[in-house]
């Protein structure tokens, strides 16, 4: 990580941005649905909300949902299935402490008004709980489906960021592909603290300088420790080049957790199957290199769900969560 950055803050947003991000730390949590579906593209959901407390009682600093408005054969994974806003309401009302985020909302599939009503409800029904990860979309079996263009999507995703983050505002006034505000109507609720914590998924068909200007933190895919931080590091010096605060970064993991403390790593689906050694060390060298959050996917684990969740959390937090 850049040493321009290394001891910069964060902007302060909301209760769960303040908590799973913070500079020079990292924080672990888990993607949803918290079960083994290796052999094929649709869970089950079983104990779905059980698994959920669980997580929350463990420590997990957050939860994460996804959008996949249809099942694509090609794609191969259906998420959660549940809407994600609807979910995020019920996990709401369910958990106390863990954050709630999603990764990612793809933006130029649905109107921005919607995706602000349905957002700052998450946020308030939660108490500042919610972290809203968008995302252009990478399926074009979805856009036909919509009667929405495929090639034009990335306009249409900056569009609707600037939609969002105007519907935060008092009687807002904007003009916008999506409508214009006129200034005359409101959006009510307004986001708990006043401020939708937007992160930026990939590169959502922008410039990397734009990522950097327009999100409040990026989420990245895993790579290896040193590849990884000069991809942070490269992130981090156009925040700089921009004159802004420092931003987070997170990322994904898929991991299949052995029985085996010291079993060695073997390649998986964007990530790998080890114990926990070798899963402590790699976290530990990417927080090194500026990763602030780990999501954790279970998907190809092949122990029970709930015993690893146990390990994880005995095993692996208390190197990274005070």
């Amino acid at each position: 990580m850049l040493d321009e950055t290394r001891h910069a803050t964060f902007p302060s947003l909301n209760r769960a941005y303040n908590t799973v991000f913070k500079p020079g730390r990292m924080s672990i949590g888990l993607v949803v649905p918290l079960e083994a579906y290796p052999h094929g593209a649709v869970p089950d959901m079983a104990r779905h909300a059980e698994r959920a407390r669980l997580a929350d009682s463990l420590g997990f600093a957050a939860l994460w949902l996804r959008d996949v408005p249809f099942n694509v054969p090609s794609f191969g994974d259906a998420g959660q299935l549940f809407d994600p806003f609807v979910y995020l309401g019920a996990l709401a009302a369910s958990t106390r402490d863990i954050a709630l985020g999603v990764a990612s909302v793809v933006l130029p599939l649905r109107h921005p008004a919607h995706v602000a009503k349905a957002a700052a409800s998450a946020d308030v029904l939660s108490g500042g709980r919610l972290l809203l990860g968008v995302a252009s979309g990478d399926r074009p079996d979805e856009y036909p489906a919509l009667d929405m263009g495929f090639e034009d999507r990335g306009e249409r995703f900056r569009d609707s960021v600037d939609y969002i983050r105007a519907m935060a505002k008092h009687y807002p006034r904007a003009r916008t592909a999506h409508g214009i505000l006129s200034g005359r109507i409101d959006m009510l609720p307004k986001p708990a603290s006043g401020r939708l914590p937007l992160l930026i998924t990939g590169g959502s068909q922008q410039s990397p300088d734009w990522v950097a200007r327009n999100g409040d933190g990026w989420m990245t895919y895993p790579r290896d420790a040193a590849t990884q931080g000069r991809v942070v590091g490269e992130y981090r010096h156009r925040i700089v080049e921009a004159g802004l605060p420092d931003k987070p970064v997170m990322q994904s993991l898929y991991v299949d957790l052995v029985a085996q403390a010291d079993a060695s790593p073997q390649p998986i689906h964007l990530g790998f199957r080890s114990g926990t050694d070798h899963l402590r060390r790699y976290l530990m060298q990417i927080r090194e290199q500026g990763i602030n959050h780990v999501a954790l996917n279970l998907r190809f684990n092949g122990a029970d769900i709930e015993d690893t969740m146990r390990r994880l959390a005995d095993e692996i937090l208390p190197a990274f969560h005070s």
